[in-house]
């Protein structure tokens, strides 16, 4: 069976992601473009997977709980859990790393917790964007020993990627790196190669994605998939 992937979008969490990007109206937006599993990953924090986990419910998309952590490098790294549960704690912990510094909104956007119907939960004083007090290689290898897929996000992007910030990619055992452009314009290495859609607004959910040939469901399939290099896209 063939399943259509996306594995990183921002909710209104996100300080860059728009105020309308509502879990509920991601899962919908995401089922109008045929996507079958769906990972949240919102900047240094989970606080939205909850509404995220009951909207793609309701929509009869399979989810994924994810997180884009920055690294004390200014590196983007994408943690995949499987279970809520997991992605919760992990983003716990990752508040924790991160400065204590107040987000001015009317600079870098609002963050804000919602429930499943886009109700305003919490407006978070924190600044979500900030890089969290841990390494690039401890941050992949912690995400891995707890269970979670660590990919390197949009790798090939001249800003908060591996490679535009130590100048080469570090032969990590990543499960995956994500690339904008595909065929990749950088040196992936022996690594699957993705591509997700880094969506902060409804309109680019879905715009790059990818593809697998599965008879599991949800994050076995997809783990499955990502350490067998059997992924396809389409051409950028």
């Amino acid at each position: 069976m063939r399943k259509c992937i996306d594995v990183h979008t921002h909710s209104c969490l996100s300080p860059c992601a728009s105020d309308d990007m509502i879990p509920a109206v991601i899962a919908i937006e995401a089922l109008d473009k045929g996507i079958d599993i769906l990972a949240l990953t919102d900047h240094n924090s989970t606080r939205n997977l909850p509404a995220f986990s009951q909207a793609c419910e309701i929509a009869g998309i399979t989810p994924i709980f994810g997180i884009e952590t920055t690294t004390i490098e200014e590196i983007h790294l994408l943690s995949l859990f499987k279970t809520l549960e997991e992605a919760m704690d992990f983003g716990t912990w990752i508040e924790s790393l991160l400065p204590p510094l107040k987000n001015n909104s009317r600079l870098f956007g609002h963050e804000l917790v919602v429930d499943v119907e886009g109700e305003v939960l919490e407006e978070l004083d924190l600044f979500l964007y900030g890089p969290a007090d841990i390494s690039y290689d401890e941050l992949v290898l912690k995400s891995l020993n707890l269970g979670a897929l660590a990919i390197p996000a949009h790798i090939d992007r001249h800003a908060n990627s591996v490679i535009s910030n130590l100048g080469f990619l570090p032969p990590l055992p990543y499960s995956a790196v994500e690339s904008i452009a595909y065929p990749p314009t950088v040196d992936t290495g022996p690594y699957t190669v993705i591509q997700s859609s880094d969506a902060h607004y409804a309109e680019h959910i879905g715009r790059r994605r990818f593809f697998i040939e599965t008879e599991k469901e949800g994050f076995d399939a997809l783990k499955e998939a990502l350490e067998l290099n059997a992924v396809t896209m389409l051409q950028s």
